[in-house]
């Protein structure tokens, strides 16, 4: 594996990286009252990961190797086409994923994190995906794609320990900006990765993981989710499980946030 381990609202438009709606922010916390299907599904997930598992073709390890996944390669032989489209529609354009997510609030600061989603849950974003046409043409190549955004990290910046929805996709990092005055890294369970750029990594997110930004340059990936291989009967579980979560409030809030910050940051360009 080539890159570096160790062991170890819709009411905010936009603004120049959020800034003013982060200095008035108040502390994190989750959306309160989200609809019984989100609070259910959590509580369900463990359940279903569990049968996932047993049926996973594929390692249930915290950190996977990227030679088990050959299309990450085309990934690799692309990086910098796929960061100039980045640093063209998403740099300083992105919203705060906590503007987009209800669900991700408390642990997306306004301003640190954001994101400029191609697809979410299925779902493409049509209006992004035809500023990165070259992405896109490489990105609908993956086997399984789930979701794939570009993930912006402020400087400074501390994404808290937090678990993926389910175990049924799995998350692959393609390194787009890595500053190199501090330590960017993650942990993933009882790993520590850094990204190196142009590399790829794969990890499985239902493991207890959180991000530090201790530089003081912005760090800049290509976040892929994708169905993991399975057979029966864990492959009926996590399709069923999968289906329930793309129906849900958990994408459909996110999904109707992302249209009304294109529309008006559309508004503003006019």
């Amino acid at each position: 594996m080539t890159v570096g381990i160790r062991d170890t609202a819709p009411a905010m438009w936009p603004q120049s990286g959020d800034g003013a709606a982060a200095a008035a922010a108040p502390p994190l916390r989750a959306e309160p009252g989200r609809p019984l299907a989100v609070r259910l599904g959590k509580r369900l997930r463990g359940v279903c990961d569990r049968l996932i598992a047993s049926s996973s073709l594929i390692a249930n390890d915290p950190v996977l190797d990227v030679r088990d996944f050959a299309w990450t390669a085309m990934l690799r032989d692309h990086w910098r086409t796929i960061r100039d489209e980045a640093v063209a529609a998403a740099l300083d354009g992105a919203p705060s994923l906590a503007t987009i997510s209800p669900d991700h609030r408390a642990i997306a600061e306004v301003g640190k994190w954001r994101s400029f989603f191609l697809w979410g849950y299925g779902y493409p974003i049509d209006d992004n995906l035809a500023r990165c046409p070259r992405t896109r043409a490489l990105v609908e190549r993956i086997p399984g794609l789930n979701s794939a955004f570009f993930s912006i990290l402020a400087p400074g910046s501390h994404i808290p320990a937090h678990r993926g929805v389910t175990k049924g996709l799995v998350t692959c990092h393609l390194a787009l900006i890595v500053p190199r005055d501090g330590d960017v890294r993650m942990r993933v369970a009882d790993r520590v990765v850094r990204w190196a750029e142009g590399e790829t990594l794969v990890f499985d997110d239902t493991y207890d993981h959180e991000v530090w930004n201790d530089t003081g340059g912005t760090r800049v990936v290509l976040l892929v989710q994708f169905e993991r291989p399975l057979r029966n009967p864990g492959k009926w579980f996590a399709d069923l499980f999968l289906g329930l979560v793309r129906r849900s409030a958990f994408v459909q809030d996110a999904r109707a946030n992302i249209a009304t910050w294109n529309a008006a940051t559309r508004g503003l360009e006019a």
